[in-house]
């Protein structure tokens, strides 16, 4: 979807129709699915915050000032919501709850990436998976976490780093590999 019809799409849905606000929800339910995922974790959670992310947006989309930036202010009401149901976990920790197993198909490298995302820390996860996993430009992945961009960068980078230092293997010589002594 382009820039053009997303703009004509959130016109429309600003002004009540709800066909339109459907089809850009639909058109970035995977992403924002991702982007939930990478903040709560677990898929009952995730589901949770696309459910109320589009509940709140759909009774506020009239308030919207400018429909050129429908995605980002979707993204942000997504945000804010994952916050809301990770202060509500906080409160009510369950004893004895297991982690999800992961799925036999993904590939190792892979959930190796998502778990060293995932042990970022929110600012760097949220930058690096926006940018890197969402393909959202500097720009609208700055609005959406409400930084500049020359924040979003140093955190990318930042967060880069640190995903390489995490799962690039150590070299001989480099710390993590044990030399041997003769």
């Amino acid at each position: 979807m382009d820039g053009i019809e997303i703009q004509r799409l959130a016109a429309l849905a600003k002004n009540g129709d709800a066909e339109a606000f459907l089809s850009l929800a639909e058109a970035w339910k995977g992403s924002m699915y991702r982007t939930a995922r990478t903040i709560l974790g677990s898929d009952a959670d995730c589901a949770d915050a696309l459910q109320e992310t589009i509940l709140k947006a759909y009774g506020a989309v009239g308030k919207l000032k400018n429909p050129a930036f429908f995605k980002t202010w979707l993204y942000r009401i997504l945000i804010n919501e994952c916050n809301t149901i990770r202060r509500k976990q906080a409160r009510i920790s369950l004893p004895g709850v297991m982690p999800e197993p992961a799925k036999e198909d993904e590939d190792y490298r892979m959930v190796e990436l998502k778990e060293a995302l995932g042990r970022l820390k929110e600012p760097l996860r949220l930058a690096v998976a926006l940018v890197d996993m969402e393909d959202m430009k500097i720009a609208e992945a700055a609005r959406v976490l409400g930084v500049s961009e020359g924040a979003l960068k140093m955190r990318l980078k930042r967060g880069r780093a640190q995903l390489c230092e995490w799962l690039e293997p150590p070299r001989k010589g480099e710390s993590g590999y044990e030399r041997a002594e003769y």
